[in-house]
């Protein structure tokens, strides 16, 4: 048996993609499903702001998808936003502050969905919960898992069409962030009836810590595969 610990990655069938943007640009990314049956839920992973480290490789996203499709049958992709660069490599186009990047998450929507991947969930942190809730509220997706969502640039308008779809919102929201802590969180999403605020305690903005991590992955599990919830904590070899 192995400890699963920060830097495990566990068997998958890890798949590098190209996706093409409506407005003609390419943007990097990675697939990975269960290397030896078919996934039953699918995470699309909407990584924090790029100008400040925010990219497909951000730790939470990566243990994801190290992690979610050995532990939990889910397939989990991730990739980066127009102007990103990771280890796998960089995408066209530059930076737009949530606004441009429409395209991208429609891209990667659109990508998950003409793969016939089942029960489509955004994932997004920090940034990457402010394009799930300004662009991926489409009928292809189920709901949205936010990660210290700022609410900085997503609007009112944007939680009343989020309420308006009836789909499940769930924000993990870390009791030490630095700018939504769960009290306000609660009274922002408070208009979106499908909407649960989870305050974790002890936690910061950049969910540092195995710990914490855990927390994360498991109240995702939770929700879209029951089933394999909770999860171990180690690997059978």
């Amino acid at each position: 048996m192995t400890d699963i610990t920060a830097g495990i990655v566990l068997p998958a069938r890890r798949t590098d993609v190209a996706l093409l943007t409506s407005d003609g640009l390419t943007l990097v990314g990675e697939l990975a499903t269960p290397l030896d049956r078919p996934p039953v839920a699918t995470l699309i992973c909407l990584h924090p702001l790029p100008t400040h480290g925010g990219m497909m490789d951000s730790h939470v996203l990566r243990k994801a998808a190290n992690r979610l499709p050995a532990l939990a049958d889910l397939a989990v992709f991730r990739f980066n936003t127009r102007g990103t660069a990771s280890a796998r490599g960089r995408s066209d186009g530059q930076f737009s502050d949530a606004i441009a990047e429409r395209h991208d998450v429609a891209a990667a929507i659109g990508y998950c969905a003409d793969l016939d991947l089942p029960q489509l969930w955004l994932l997004g942190w920090s940034f990457g919960s402010e394009l799930a809730l300004m662009w991926g509220n489409d009928p292809d997706v189920e709901g949205a898992f936010l990660l210290s969502p700022p609410l900085r640039r997503a609007a009112e308008h944007e939680l009343d069409a989020w309420a308006s779809a009836g789909k499940p919102l769930l924000a993990l929201v870390p009791e030490y962030d630095d700018y939504l802590r769960p009290e306000q969180a609660r009274q922002r999403f408070a208009r979106v009836p499908e909407a649960e605020v989870i305050g974790v305690a002890g936690a910061r903005h950049l969910w540092v810590g195995e710990r914490f991590v855990r927390i994360v992955l498991n109240e995702i599990v939770r929700r879209v595969n029951p089933a394999a919830w909770p999860l171990p904590t180690d690997w059978e070899d």
